[in-house]
Order: C-alpha cells, then sequence, then structure tokens
C-alpha cells in the first residue's frame, strides 16, 4: 500500500485518533476497489515475493506439460501446493483408502465434473481422487479469498483445469466459472457445488448444457435452500444430492469443524483475547454450536439470537441467553453470523456498535452483514491486515470487519484436515452415487445421501482412532429388527447435538 497508515497515540486515551489525518486516511473509492481485487496470502499460503499485482487473467502461462487451459495466480507455485498436498493426505486417509479401494474399478470413468468450491489442500485430495476414480475435472473456487493459490497451482500441474486465485474480484469470479463450463470439445456432465453459484450460472446462462447433467452435488446451507426453490417452482431438472445435511456433514463439519476454526480465525486476524468478552453469535445451527462452544470454553460471555424456538431452547439449556440483536447490539464486542440468511446485521445496527467491535461471519454466502450499506462517502475504510478492515465513522469510531463479510474461517484461517476429509468423501461418494444410479432411482428432485453411506463414511474414519465396533449377535440384531451390518438407525432418528 502506498499510502501510509499514522497511528496517533493519545496520552489519555488507549485509543486509535478519533480523527485520523488526511495521510492516515485511505479515499473511499481506493479502498472500495482495492478492497475486492488485492491478492493477500493466508497464514497457511505461501507467498512469492516476486509476485506482483498483474491480474492472472492478463497473464500467459504454461504448466510442465505445454498445457495452457487455465487460470491461476502464479505456476511456479505448483511444487510448494504439491507438499501442501501431501501434509493434507496424512489426515485424511479414509478418503485416500476409498482411493484405493476403488481406483481399480474407475467407477467414474466417462464423468465430467464441473466443480466450484474452496481450493484448498484438502479439497485438491478430492479433487485427485476423483480423477484417479476416472473422472475428468474442471474447478473454481465458491469464495474469492480462500484460494490456496499454489494449491491450485500444484492441481493445474496435474492436468486439472483450475481457474481461480486469491483476491479474485467479482467480474473475476463469475469469468473463472464460465470458464470452467464452457470449452471447446468438454461437456459437464457432474455437479459440485458449494453455494449453488455454479448450478445458478448454469441453468441462468447455459440451460441446455444444464439439462444434460446427471446429478448434482451441494454441501453448503445456502446451495440446497437454492435447489429445493428450483425443485419446488418445478424448474429442476436433474436431481441432486442434498450433502449439507448429511449426518456425516452437518454433524462433524459444521459442528467440530466451526469449532475450532473460529477461533483460528478471529486470533490469526485480530490477536484478540476471549476471556470476558461479550460475544453475540447469530444462528444456533451446527455451526452456532460449535462457535458458541469454543467461545464458552474461552471465557467468553455469549449470547445467542434465533428465529427457530427448538434451536432457541437448546441454546438455553446449553447455558447461553438468547436475545434480540438489538437489545445487546451496543454492549457486544463481536459479532459472529452463521445463519445462511441475509441481512442479520445491518447497517443501523453496524452504526450503533461501539468503538472496536468486531464482525465476521461464519455462514457461507456474504449476504449476512449488510456490507454494501458501508460503501457510503462518509465512511472510511483502511486496510491494516490481510483480511481485516477498519471502517471508520465521521466521529472516529472504528469497527473491525473480518473478510468483508465472507467466510471467516477459509478466507483468514485454515481448517482442519481430518474433518474435511469425513465431508470429502462424503462428498465422492455422492457423485458416484448419483453417476452411476440406475435410470428412474433418482428423479428431478434433491436427495439425502442414503444412511447406510453416512454410516460408511463413518466407519472408513475410525481407524485413525483404533476404535474398535461392537458387533450385534444374531439374536440382538432381530430383537432390534435391524440388518447386522446397518443401517442401525432409521431416517428419522435424530444425533444427539454437542453443544
Amino acid at each position: 500500500c502506498d499510502a501510509t497508515v499514522q497511528i496517533q497515540f493519545v496520552e489519555d486515551k488507549q485509543e486509535f485518533s478519533r480523527f485520523p489525518t488526511k495521510t492516515g486516511r485511505r479515499s473511499l473509492s481506493r479502498s472500495i476497489s482495492q478492497s475486492s481485487t488485492d491478492s493477500y496470502s493466508s497464514a497457511a499460503s505461501y507467498t512469492d515475493s516476486s509476485d506482483d499485482e498483474t491480474s492472472p487473467r492478463d497473464k500467459t502461462q504454461v504448466n510442465s506439460k505445454g498445457g495452457t487451459d487455465f487460470c491461476v495466480k502464479n505456476i511456479k507455485q505448483a511444487e510448494f501446493g504439491r507438499r501442501e498436498i501431501e501434509i493434507a493426505e496424512q489426515d485424511m486417509s479414509a478418503l485416500i483408502s476409498l482411493r484405493k479401494r476403488a481406483q481399480s474399478e474407475k467407477p467414474l470413468a466417462g464423468a465430467k465434473i464441473v466443480g466450484c468450491t474452496h481450493i484448498t489442500a484438502q479439497t485438491a485430495v478430492l479433487i485427485e481422487t476423483l480423477v484417479a476414480l476416472g473422472a475428468q475435472c474442471r474447478w473454481t473456487a465458491c469464495n474469492i479469498y480462500s484460494t490456496q493459490n499454489e494449491v491450485a497451482a500444484a492441481l493445474t500441474e496435474t492436468g486439472v483445469a483450475v481457474f481461480a486465485w486469491k483476491g479474485e474480484s467479482e467480474d473475476d469470479f463469475w469469468w473463472c466459472i464460465d470458464r470452467c463450463v464452457t470449452t471447446e470439445g468438454w461437456q459437464p456432465n457432474m455437479i459440485l457445488d458449494d453455494g449453488g453459484d455454479l448450478t445458478h450460472w448454469m441453468y441462468k446462462k447455459y440451460p441446455n448444457v444444464f439439462k444434460k447433467i446427471r446429478g448434482i452435488v451441494e454441501e453448503s446451507v445456502t446451495g440446497v435452500h437454492r435447489l429445493y426453490q428450483l425443485s419446488k417452482a418445478g424448474k429442476l431438472c436433474v436431481p441432486a444430492m442434498n450433502v449439507n445435511d448429511s449426518v456425516t456433514k452437518q454433524k462433524f463439519d459444521n459442528l467440530y469443524c466451526c469449532r475450532e476454526s473460529i477461533l483460528d480465525g478471529l486470533k490469526r486476524t485480530t490477536d484478540v483475547m476471549f476471556g470476558g468478552k461479550q460475544v453475540v453469535v447469530c444462528g444456533y445451527g451446527e455451526v452456532g454450536k460449535g462457535c458458541c462452544a469454543a467461545l464458552k470454553a474461552l471465557g467468553a460471555i455469549v449470547y445467542v439470537t434465533e428465529i427457530d424456538p427448538i434451536c432457541a431452547l437448546q441454546a438455553c439449556m446449553d447455558g447461553f441467553r438468547v436475545v434480540k440483536l438489538n437489545e445487546v447490539i451496543r454492549l457486544v464486542d463481536i459479532i459472529i453470523t452463521c445463519t445462511g440468511n441475509k441481512n442479520v446485521v445491518t447497517r443501523d445496527q453496524l452504526d450503533r456498535m461501539k468503538n472496536g467491535s468486531i464482525v465476521c461471519n461464519m455462514g457461507h454466502s456474504n449476504t449476512e452483514i449488510d456490507v454494501a450499506s458501508l460503501r457510503t462517502p462518509e465512511l472510511t475504510w483502511e486496510r491494516v491486515r490481510s483480511q481485516v478492515d477498519h471502517v471508520i465513522w465521521p466521529d472516529g469510531k472504528r469497527v473491525i470487519l473480518l473478510a468483508e463479510g465472507r467466510l471467516l474461517n477459509l478466507s483468514c484461517s485454515t481448517v482442519p484436515t481430518f474433518v474435511l476429509s469425513i465431508t470429502a468423501t462424503t462428498q465422492a461418494l455422492a457423485l458416484i452415487e448419483l453417476y452411476n444410479a440406475p435410470e428412474g432411482r433418482y428423479k428431478q428432485d434433491v436427495y439425502l445421501l442414503p444412511k447406510k453411506m453416512d454410516e460408511y463414511v463413518a466407519s472408513l474414519h475410525l481407524a485413525t482412532f483404533d476404535a474398535h465396533l461392537t458387533e450385534l449377535s444374531d439374536e440382538q440384531a432381530k430383537y432390534l429388527g435391524l440388518n447386522k451390518n446397518g443401517p442401525f438407525k432409521p431416517n428419522y432418528y435424530r444425533y444427539k447435538p454437542r453443544s
């Protein structure tokens, strides 16, 4: 940044100057444009000091095989990215086991998968598993800040057409999706989506291609919601698998992953101490439960907002006070959204927050915090760290906005590899199931993963803990009315949540 940020220390007040000098402020136009286009590397991502600010779209790059069908930040980072992927493989033994078991059968032979997910070392292990099982893959990112540039380069070196880099603009984001979908001599027949943007783009812009898709696998609350909307309107013309509500996704990734990564994301970006801080978590689904448990364990005073009386009652029974956001907006130090909704935190509420408050989002979509309302002439934006902006009000009040309201953990830190192995294995099995299902098994609707598959995914991961399952005797199985090999729970069974 060529602007010099000046911090004035005031003897009688331990806070930033209420009226920053002109040299200490970045102009609104600069801060907005740069905040959406700067490419910052996360703490887990390799940074090449020789990188320039040239857009990857303006570069001509060639991989070692002479291929040019890709667009990444820097193909020269591939070797470093390969090491990242190898590290992830060590904690994704179940997915590697699935790869080895099914590799000879090639259950995805002929599958042409277009994917739109976070591009990290963990998802690279999934992508390379799909390739090993016979699929051809083209990939783009579902979040403009979560891509690990070196991993994207490593995938490109193996022949996967990747169009993604950290710090894409909104225009870049849609351009990358379009390049994945449209290429001469290649037409996708399967979709793996995270958030529904790829599905929405194909449905709207390439309806004829969309109609030929054999199946969609979607892993996020936001994307699943959009699929159900299409289904309800009678516009979903292909079968889709709702992975988000599978037990192995919802009860593990959504809960345990967020329980650990919420603290990591906040610490890396703000160095905040949680003990005694007043925090409001908007939403008490599995993501909210994980966040609340982690914050409570470190001594934070946690409030919860909820629209669902069942989730609200769970929060109460877990020891959290359920409030309306407006009741505590002037008191809280941190607001975390995890609802999948829009305008959960409005401009009016942001106006009433106290100086130094932190606002962030743990839901998939960037619609939960009304960031657009902060793009006004009277407010000044200062980029103070990678993915950390100070939004400054005319009276000098600062609100700390993380990742511009996008997903905190994958934009600003990392997530536990082992938990992602559970989700990735579930995704792989869902793709195999939809691709190989006989005609008529799945109609043009949204389906949940069969319970037997959920249990299989879980069983693959038990070896990591040297866990030994008890086996039912014939008499016990008959008494319970179960098959000795499962499934062990009916579809309506609700696995006990963890507070």
